[in-house]
């Protein structure tokens, strides 16, 4: 029986020392993280922050970025969600203005300068959002109040221990395996599995087994969906041409490759923004909601509506407008990223041509019809994904346990990401056991 591609290559990797030295430093790394994520901030309540998460999705959300950091309050609760933040801004403003547009143009040089600037707007973020969740911390009774010295220290180590999660995954890009701030997360997510597998084992023993079998049935099955449509793409027909002078005369020699567009361009970006605009509202009305003991204001329905947790019909409202602004947010950002790739351009830079089609705006015609037509499959997908845990909910009585989509979408992203450059690490060795 093949053993999986994953594993097989990664036993294969274990018998060349230049990539074992890279696995055994991604796993140095990823212990280094674990440990920085077990220090905590001063005036922490466990058990009060332990119920607020339970019951506040979006700080579920962060936490998921965090590597469980956020949870436990530590130097590194931010985790690299400022980062990501950051990265998202400069994607999105890189082709708006020319100034940063000439510089994504300057090849390798421009990339570093665009990490430069993306390293410093992370600082701002990580201090705005350290300064956001202590105060919500606070408010909730999680953390106990200090004095304007003291915030300023804790706002100060959470960036800090931020911009050293962000340089420990760029330790993992360079030096080990796979794209390192996925990673970090990643190994954030699998380290929560003790817990649901616990969670699990609770729900058994209060007799919901059919609706625990229900849930692992819809989880196996939304994962499938992830690896299909993580994998998904169509290819492009592309023909070359180019001069070869032989004897004194010149032969005109031709040829073939293909450009795959990805139907998920968009990667979970959209999942981001979409559950960003559709908690806001629930954020600000909690601000000016009446306590549970008095009469419920107008506040106090917004703060229902709006939010993961809301009861039919209201739900409905929630994570039907969830799924519009993944699905408008999916070709958006699809749009921005392929804008950016400058595709038709490229092909005509490198003697490169659609067979049946002119270069030049007939090709950027041809190849943003066929993106639009395949992001509609990628955005339904995201959009599908993006209300599994409401599904999950409806048709399993399983109390307690929560389908993460952002969990699912990283965690197959990332193993496919880690697989296939394992593999080309191997190919470029010219070794080739992992194939047998």
């Amino acid at each position: 029986m093949a053993k999986p591609r994953l594993l097989q290559a990664t036993i294969d990797a274990f018998r060349l020392p230049d990539l074992r030295r890279r696995i055994l430093m991604t796993i140095g790394i990823l212990i280094v993280f674990r440990f920085i994520a077990h220090v905590p901030l001063p005036g922490v309540d466990a058990t009060v922050l332990s119920e607020l998460f339970k019951n506040n999705a979006l700080l579920g959300m962060f936490d998921l970025f965090s590597g469980g950091a956020m949870k436990n309050f530590s130097v590194a609760a931010m985790g690299v969600y400022p980062y990501i933040t950051a990265s998202i801004i400069m994607s999105v403003m890189t082709p708006v203005i020319p100034k940063l547009q000439a510089i994504s143009q300057e090849g390798e040089t421009g990339k570093n300068k665009i990490n430069r600037i993306t390293h410093f707007i992370t600082v701002p973020l990580a201090g705005l959002s350290g300064y956001g969740q202590l105060v919500l911390l606070q408010n909730a009774g999680a953390v106990a109040a200090t004095d304007t010295l003291s915030t300023v220290a804790i706002i100060m180590a959470m960036i800090a221990g931020t911009m050293f999660l962000v340089w420990l995954g760029e330790q993992i890009t360079e030096y080990g395996i796979g794209n390192g701030i996925s990673i970090i997360i990643f190994a954030g997510i699998v380290a929560g599995l003790p817990e649901m597998i616990g969670d699990s084992w609770i729900a058994a023993q209060q007799g919901q087994v059919m609706g625990l079998i229900v849930f692992l049935l819809v989880g196996l099955a939304t994962t499938v969906l992830i690896v299909i449509f993580t994998e998904a793409h169509r290819r492009i027909p592309v023909q070359y041409a180019k001069s070869v002078f032989k004897s004194g005369r010149m032969y005109r020699q031709s040829g073939a490759s293909h450009i795959p567009l990805r139907v998920n361009t968009a990667g979970m970006i959209p999942l981001i923004f979409a559950m960003a605009l559709v908690m806001f509202p629930g954020i600000i009305a909690s601000y000016f909601a009446r306590p549970a003991a008095e009469d419920p204001n107008f506040w106090n329905y917004v703060m229902n509506i709006f939010s993961a947790d809301a009861a039919l019909p209201w739900g409905l409202v929630y994570w039907g407008l969830y799924f519009l602004l993944v699905f408008a947010f999916a070709f958006f950002y699809t749009m921005v990223i392929f804008q950016q790739q400058d595709l038709p351009g490229v092909l005509q830079r490198q003697g490169g041509f659609v067979p049946g089609i002119r270069p030049g705006k007939q090709t950027a015609a041809y190849l943003n019809g066929v993106i639009t037509r395949i992001t509609w499959g990628g955005a339904l997908f995201l959009a599908f994904v993006a209300i599994m845990p409401f599904i999950v909910s409806q048709v399993s009585n399983a109390q307690g346990l929560v389908l993460s989509s952002f969990g699912m979408l990283i965690v197959v992203g990332v193993v496919l990401d880690t697989m296939k450059q394992m593999e080309a690490q191997l190919s470029m060795r010219r070794y080739e056991g992992f194939l047998k």
